[in-house]
């Protein structure tokens, strides 16, 4: 390890300091008596509501896309209609580099929590205002104007949310127990995800079309409101975590976390942008494309094709704690490898069974919603470990959004485009295999084991 991110001295003579007047940072395990169990389970709860809130709305927003289609943009070509509103979609990815910027600098100038309660506020304010938005017959262009501006804001709050949240909780987290801890989020992303597509299904089958289109697609982004407010008002009763509330008695709070963070932070951001990449692409494979796969390249019908999307979202939301304790036993870089080497060997088989009957399928995309709990459990637990304190929050947020970004928000673009090039419906896991190989090169020669690293460190691993 490398000592150039050490502490600054502190003013007065500190009971911890060191001859040469630098305060040695506390052991995990001291941080880790002054949290008792209830404490942990308020933190639990306040990042779990949060998260929840943030991916609640992607799910909703997927089913009740057709319905916003026909409310937010002119009705001269249905398709081009609904493109619009996926270009719509996609604006949230564009701004979440700079929600990441953003977000991370804050958390790790500011707190974690501070970063948490803004992001929150951010999520659910414009997800609710989207809830009463008028439409293009009430005020033209403007409408999907105002629908672009508000779904990246949401984009923007969620480049900082789940690494903040992630740094949060593994802070608070017990030695031993920091994969199982940090499960909790992708855990809340894979059951809002679920609630938000039940709830919009739920309105499409139970009102008719007038009420659809009046008021009733309103409510999936108004339930937001309240859900946010909850969320804000746990994250505001929370202290700081143990780890940052120590950097800042030690003085070593960075002015310019994300500018060193990209300058002396290079080899793990990159790295975490390697095998994140995978993370990403199977995620949205998952979780975005194999609906519109399901019922276009298949031919299921919409029934079918919901049930499998929950059934595999489901999978992969049970798997998450399982796989997050075999984290904690076996180590971040076995788990990930295994992932790896999941996707490169499963991927196809798992395709192909998708296409061979509801049966088929209903085994196939849950083989992919497993591995993607096994890549996710280990993944977020990693990229916190990883980066010393002081620069956690910004140096997480650049290597993992960016992957997010450039190949998670694409990957069901570039999975359409591959199936019309290629003519063979498989094409999309050929795809992801290939990534799950490159990844899996780039954890093998690059990834640092992290398990047992101090999460109060102030210096950055040398390989």
């Amino acid at each position: 390890m490398t000592t150039e991110h050490q502490a600054k001295p502190a003013k007065e003579p500190h009971p911890d300091a060191t001859p040469d007047g630098a305060v040695a940072p506390p052991p995990d395990s001291a941080i880790e008596r002054a949290v008792d169990s209830k404490g942990r389970r308020k933190v639990t709860a306040a990042t779990a509501i949060g998260n929840f809130v943030e991916w609640f709305d992607s799910g909703a927003y997927a089913i009740m896309s057709a319905t916003i289609a026909g409310l937010f943009f002119p009705q001269y070509d249905d398709a081009a209609a609904l493109l619009a509103t996926w270009a719509v979609f996609g604006g949230g990815f564009v701004a979440r580099p700079l929600g990441a910027a953003f977000f991370g600098r804050y958390g790790d100038r500011i707190g974690r929590n501070r970063m948490l309660a803004l992001s929150v506020l951010c999520m659910s304010g414009a997800t609710f205002l989207i809830g009463l938005l008028p439409g293009y017959a009430t005020i033209g262009i403007a409408a999907p104007a105002m629908l672009f501006v508000l779904r990246a804001l949401q984009g923007f709050s969620t480049g900082g949310e789940y690494t903040g949240a992630s740094a949060f909780i593994m802070e608070y987290a017990p030695e031993g127990r920091r994969a199982r801890y940090a499960s909790i989020v992708p855990l809340t992303v894979g059951l809002a995800s679920v609630a938000g597509a039940m709830v919009g299904l739920l309105i499409t089958y139970t009102l008719d079309e007038a009420a659809l289109q009046s008021w009733g697609w309103r409510i999936p982004f108004l339930l937001a409101g309240p859900l946010g407010l909850i969320g804000l008002y746990l994250r505001s009763r929370i202290q700081d975590t143990p780890v940052f509330r120590a950097m800042e008695q030690r003085e070593a709070v960075r002015k310019a976390p994300l500018r060193e963070a990209a300058r002396v932070c290079r080899r793990q951001v990159l790295t975490l942008f390697g095998y994140s990449i995978t993370n990403a692409v199977g995620y949205y494979l998952m979780s975005s494309y194999l609906i519109a796969y399901m019922s276009e390249e298949v031919g299921y019908s919409k029934t079918e094709t919901m049930l499998i999307s929950v059934v595999t979202m489901l999978a992969y939301s049970g798997a998450c704690p399982l796989m997050a304790a075999a984290s904690d036993r076996y180590g971040r870089k076995p788990m990930l490898l295994v992932a790896c080497g999941g996707f490169a060997v499963a991927t196809l088989p798992a395709f192909w069974l998708i296409g061979a009957g509801l049966g088929g399928a209903l085994i196939g995309a849950p083989i992919l919603g497993v591995l993607v709990a096994v890549i996710g459990t280990s993944n977020v637990p990693a990229m916190v470990e990883m980066f010393p304190g002081q620069l956690r929050a910004s140096g997480s947020a650049i290597g993992y959004t960016a992957a997010y970004v450039l190949f998670g928000g694409t990957a069901p673009f570039v999975a359409t485009g591959l199936v019309s090039l290629s003519g063979t419906p498989l094409a999309p896991g050929l795809y992801l295999m290939s990534l799950a190989v490159l990844s899996g090169l780039v954890v093998l020669f690059s990834f640092r084991e992290t398990v047992r690293l101090p999460l109060t460190r102030t210096t950055v691993l040398e390989k």
